[in-house]
C-alpha cells in the first residue's frame, strides 16, 4: 500500500482514504475507513470513464448486480455511488494476500490447501450463477487468502447473463489472458461454464506455481488457450489433476458445474476443510501480521484528539506550545510558578539527579562564597530554548512545509568553560562532532569502506520482513530482497514489495557505499512496474541490527518506508 499522492482524494463519499492499494484497467483501489471504524476497499473508476455515459449506465447495472452477491466466499459490496462525478464502489476489506502474491513469495500451495481453495471458490461461483450472474474475471489476483478461507473479489465486470450491453465498447478489458475461456476469447456466448474454465486455471496455478497456458505475450496466451492443451506438469495428485483437466475442457458443455467441483473437492463442504486449518504455517504468520498491522493502524487513527477527515492544509498546534510575553506561567514541580520569557517553552523538565561517575572530572556545584554574586535566574550551564514555527500550504493545497528557527543561549556563567563549550559545540550544526566524541577529544573516524567488490558476509543472502511508512502508521506489506556481492555502481539486488492485495512493485537497488556498519544504495522503480508503483529514484540504507537487517528509504513521496527484515535464505 502506498501513501496518497498530492493529486489523489482524501475522502470519497462517507469514507476517509488512508492509502492506495493498487490500480487496474478500470480504476484505482484505496484503503478506506467509515465513520464507524469499518475498513473497506474503495474502487474509484478512472476519470475518463466517468465522461462516458454508456460506461456509467453499465457501471450502475454491474453495481446493482454485485450487491446481490453475498455468499460466504465473496467480498460483499457495501456501498456505491454510480452517479457521483467520478463513480466509486466500496467492498469489504480482507486482510490477506492474493493467490498471486502467496505463490510468488512462498511457492505452490500444498494439496489440502488447494482443495479448500477450490471448494470455496466453486461454492462462491455456484451462488453467483444461481443469481444469473457470471464473474468473467476469475484469476489468481482476484482471489484473497484469509484465515477464514478464500475470498473471490472484484465483480467489477460481472453482469447479468441476460444483459445486452457491449463490454468492449468503451475499451474495458473483459478478462485476463491465460485465464479466459476459449468462448470468451472468440466472442461467443458466455455462460457460467466460462468461470469454471478460469477456476481450473487458477487451481493449476495454485498447485504448480505456473499458469497452465504459459506465454510471453497476450497474443500467444490467447492462441494457446484456444488451440493447445494445458500444461499440468507438477500436478501429481491424480484425482485433482483429473478434475482440473475437466474444468479446462475446450467444450463448455464438457466442464463440470461449480457445485460438482465443490462436491468432489470437499464432500462435507468447504467450511469443514477451512475450519481444520487450511493455510500452511508461513502464510498463517503472514496473514496474522497483516491483521495486526491493520488493527494498529485503526488504533493510531482513533485515538482521542486524532485528526478527522478534514481537507489537508496547514496544521496548527493542538495547544499553546510557545508562551507569549506576559502569559501566566504554569506551576513548577513544587507548585511555584516559574518565570518564563517570551517565546520560550514553558518550565524546563526536571531531570532526575544522578551522581557523576567516580572517574568524572566535571566539577560539582559549590556554595557561594563571600563576595560572590547572588545565584543567577538560571543555574550555570542551563540552556534556554526558543522555537519559532510556521506552517505554510504547499502546491495544490495538500503538502505542508514547516520552517523552524531554533535559538540556543547559555544562561549565566558556565562553571567549567571547557565542558560548556564542548557541550554547546555538539548542539550546533556543522561542528564536526557527534554524540560519541562530545567529551572534547578527536572525532572517531568513520568505519572504513569494505574492499571494492566485496560485502561483509553478514549482508549477503535473502532477507524478508514487514514494512510500514509514515512512522509505522501505514502498513506496506512484505519486503523481500536477495543481496549479492557487488561493486560500487553495480546492482546489489531487487527489492520486491508485495502489498496486502497482492500488488507487486520492484525496485532496482544499486550499491553506492558500504561500511562496516551500513550499506548506502540507490533505489529506482523497475521497468514493467504498474502505475501504482513509485518510479522516482531515492537513497536507501541497510543497517544490521542483531541478526536482522533494517531497511530505510528517504523517499518522501512514499512516506519514508522502513522494514525490519530477517534472513530467510
Amino acid at each position: 500500500m502506498r501513501p496518497l499522492d498530492d493529486d489523489e482524494p482524501t475522502v470519497v463519499g462517507p469514507y476517509r482514504l488512508l492509502g492506495r492499494l493498487g490500480s487496474g484497467g478500470m480504476g484505482r483501489v484505496y484503503l478506506g475507513r467509515s465513520a464507524g471504524g469499518r475498513t473497506v476497499a474503495v474502487k474509484i473508476v478512472h476519470p475518463h470513464f466517468a465522461l462516458d455515459e454508456e460506461f456509467r449506465a453499465r457501471f450502475r447495472r454491474e453495481v446493482d448486480a454485485a450487491r446481490r452477491v453475498g455468499g460466504a466466499w465473496t467480498a460483499p459490496v457495501l456501498d456505491a455511488d454510480p452517479g457521483a462525478r467520478v463513480p466509486w464502489v466500496a467492498t469489504a476489506y480482507a486482510a490477506g494476500p492474493s493467490l498471486t502474491a502467496a505463490v510468488a513469495d512462498g511457492g505452490p500451495l500444498p494439496a489440502h490447501s488447494v482443495r479448500a481453495l477450490g471448494a470455496g471458490l466453486a461454492e462462491a461461483l455456484a451462488a453467483v450463477h444461481d443469481l444469473g450472474l457470471v464473474h468473467r474475471d476469475v484469476k489468481p489476483s482476484n482471489v484473497l487468502l484469509t484465515l477464514d478461507g478464500p475470498l473471490l473479489i472484484d465483480f467489477g465486470i460481472a453482469r447479468a447473463t441476460e444483459g445486452t450491453a457491449s463490454l468492449t465498447s468503451t475499451g474495458v478489458s473483459i478478462g485476463s489472458p491465460g485465464y479466459m475461456s476459449p468462448e470468451q476469447i472468440l466472442g461467443k456466448g458466455v455462460t457460467g461454464a466460462a468461470d469454471v474454465f478460469s477456476l481450473g486455471a487458477v487451481l493449476a496455478y495454485a498447485t504448480t506455481g505456473q499458469p497452465p497456458f504459459p506465454g510471453d505475450s497476450s497474443a500467444a496466451l490467447l492462441y494457446k488457450v484456444v488451440h493447445e492443451e494445458p500444461r499440468l506438469d507438477g500436478l501429481d495428485d491424480g484425482e485433482l489433476r483429473e478434475l482440473v483437466a475437466s474444468c479446462l475442457a475446450k467444450d463448455p458443455a464438457a466442464r463440470p458445474a461449480p457445485a460438482e467441483v465443490a462436491r468432489r473437492l470437499a464432500p462435507e463442504g468447504a467450511a469443514r476443510l477451512v475450519t481444520g486449518g487450511w493455510l500452511p504455517g508461513p502464510l498463517v504468520e503472514r496473514v496474522s501480521r497483516s491483521a495486526v498491522q491493520l488493527l494498529n493502524l485503526e488504533a493510531a487513527e482513533s485515538e482521542p484528539g486524532a485528526p478527522g477527515p478534514e481537507a489537508s492544509g496547514p496544521v496548527g498546534f493542538s495547544r499553546p506550545s510557545v508562551t507569549a510575553a506576559g502569559a501566566d506561567a504554569p506551576p513548577g514541580p513544587e507548585g511555584v510558578a516559574v518565570p518564563v520569557t517570551a517565546g520560550a517553552f514553558g518550565p524546563p523538565p526536571v531531570m532526575p539527579a544522578a551522581p557523576p561517575p567516580a572517574s568524572s572530572s566535571v566539577p560539582g556545584p559549590r556554595d557561594p562564597g563571600p563576595g560572590d554574586d547572588p545565584a543567577p535566574a538560571h543555574p550555570p550551564g542551563r540552556l534556554a530554548l526558543s522555537v519559532a514555527a510556521t506552517s505554510t500550504q504547499g502546491e495544490g493545497g495538500r503538502g505542508r512545509r514547516l520552517s523552524c528557527t531554533v535559538a540556543l543561549a547559555v544562561a549565566g556563567a558556565l562553571a567549567a568553560v571547557t565542558v560548556g563549550s564542548a557541550f554547546v559545540l555538539d548542539l550546533l550544526p556543522g561542528s564536526g562532532n557527534d554524540a560519541h566524541n562530545a567529551g572534547g577529544g578527536e572525532a572517531s573516524p568513520e568505519p572504513p569502506a569494505a574492499t571494492a567488490g566485496t560485502l561483509p558476509q553478514r549482508y549477503v543472502g535473502t532477507w524478508e520482513g514487514q514494512a510500514a511508512a509514515l512512522d509505522g502508521k501505514l502498513p506496506l506489506g512484505t519486503f523481500r530482497i536477495t543481496i549479492k556481492q557487488a561493486k560500487t555502481g553495480e546492482q546489489l539486488g531487487r527489492l520486491r514489495q508485495t502489498d496486502a492485495l497482492g500488488g507487486v512493485c520492484v525496485d532496482v537497488i544499486t550499491l553506492k557505499k558500504v561500511t562496516a556498519k551500513q550499506i548506502v544504495a540507490g533505489s529506482v522503480g523497475a521497468e514493467g512496474n504498474h502505475e501504482g508503483c513509485n518510479p522516482a529514484p531515492t537513497t536507501v540504507t541497510f543497517t544490521p541490527v542483531g541478526d536482522d537487517l533494517d531497511y530505510a528509504s528517504r523517499s518522501e513521496e512514499s512516506g519514508r518506508p522502513e522494514a525490519r527484515m530477517s534472513k530467510v535464505g
